[in-house]
């Protein structure tokens, strides 16, 4: 893909208030951990659960009115997928999305009921890129990537302008750490966008953390061959883009990686002392801070990414056998 230009933070306070115009702020919740009051930006709350519909909304907005027409093409294992069809469905736009043959029913079933076409694939032989690209060279439609576009990434970063009013208004002070889940960097380099001063901590699932071991080289590293399974679908990228690595390591953003019952832990965690559906990649800032990989302090913000679970595993998650 062509990067026309750069995300930029005047680019996400612009997408803040386009965000604004069509869905009300995700609540903010509070709780104590470690003996320090703890801000959670629920973005798992959002009308298609998850925060995707920030960026998916920013960049369709951006198409002129005769490429809309046309309609665009993404790939996505279900958030980017349902961000992107509800986007298109509130535009009156065709969307087709390119999703693995193993994605979550639910994501899946989700992203047939806002409208959008879905095109199977073997995420284990196949390139996702490769197969959007053609079709949307075919179709003559527009590609919507899930993180490699400055469109996108100002958009997710609306979450952090949303949450940093939030914190002020209820008297808790301005950022001071953001603990954000990352799979390719979107929702992480527009929270760093949109929290100038603020420490950021990315936070992967143990062997697909590409990001961090990334930012720790000073260049880019794919995930590799004979990665662990792994709960966290969203996050399941196997290598970051130059675009959003840039904004990370520019603002010497650090990562963490926290493992699969670290993960499941912060999940029922969240279930009892916020009363939310978390999914396991939006729960794995919570499952750092839980874990004591990062400590608690005043003015941190953890995002909450994403709720969108398989009602299946999830009870086996709240019931402990899984």
């Amino acid at each position: 893909m062509t990067i026309l230009r750069q995300p930029t933070r005047a680019g996400v306070r612009d997408a803040a208030a386009k965000v604004a115009s069509v869905v009300p702020p995700t609540p903010l919740f509070v709780a104590e951990i470690q003996g320090v009051a703890v801000a959670f930006k629920a973005e798992s709350l959002q009308p298609m659960g998850a925060f995707k519909l920030r960026g998916a909304w920013h960049r369709l907005t951006a198409i002129d009115a005769e490429s809309r027409s046309r309609g665009v093409v993404a790939f996505s294992s279900g958030n980017h997928a349902q961000g992107v069809a509800w986007a298109a469905k509130r535009l009156g736009m065709p969307a087709l999305i390119v999703m693995p043959a193993d994605a979550p029913r639910s994501k899946r079933d989700g992203t047939l009921a806002l409208g959008a076409e879905i095109v199977s694939y073997d995420r284990a032989t196949e390139s996702r890129e490769t197969i959007a690209a053609r079709l949307a060279e075919a179709r003559g439609a527009v590609l919507v990537p899930s993180f490699d576009d400055p469109w996108i990434i100002e958009g997710q970063g609306s979450a952090g302008i949303e949450a940093a009013q939030q914190m002020a208004e209820r008297g808790l002070g301005p950022v001071t750490h953001a603990l954000v889940p990352c799979g390719g960097g979107g929702l992480a380099a527009g929270v760093t966008l949109a929290l100038p001063d603020a420490k950021i901590t990315v936070v992967e699932p143990e062997g697909w953390d590409d990001m961090r071991r990334s930012l720790e080289a000073g260049w880019i590293e794919a995930v590799g061959e004979g990665a662990p399974p792994t709960a966290c679908d969203a996050l399941q990228t196997t290598r970051v883009s130059p675009l959003t690595f840039d904004v990370l390591s520019r603002r010497g953003v650090e990562g963490v990686a926290v493992s699969e019952a670290e993960i499941r832990t912060a999940q029922r965690w969240a279930a009892e002392r916020l009363r939310l559906v978390v999914e396991p990649g939006g729960a794995v800032g919570l499952a750092a801070l839980l874990s004591g990989k990062v400590r608690a302090q005043v003015g941190m913000l953890v995002v909450l990414s994403g709720g969108n679970v398989d009602l299946a595993a999830y009870g086996r998650v709240l019931a402990g056998s899984e």
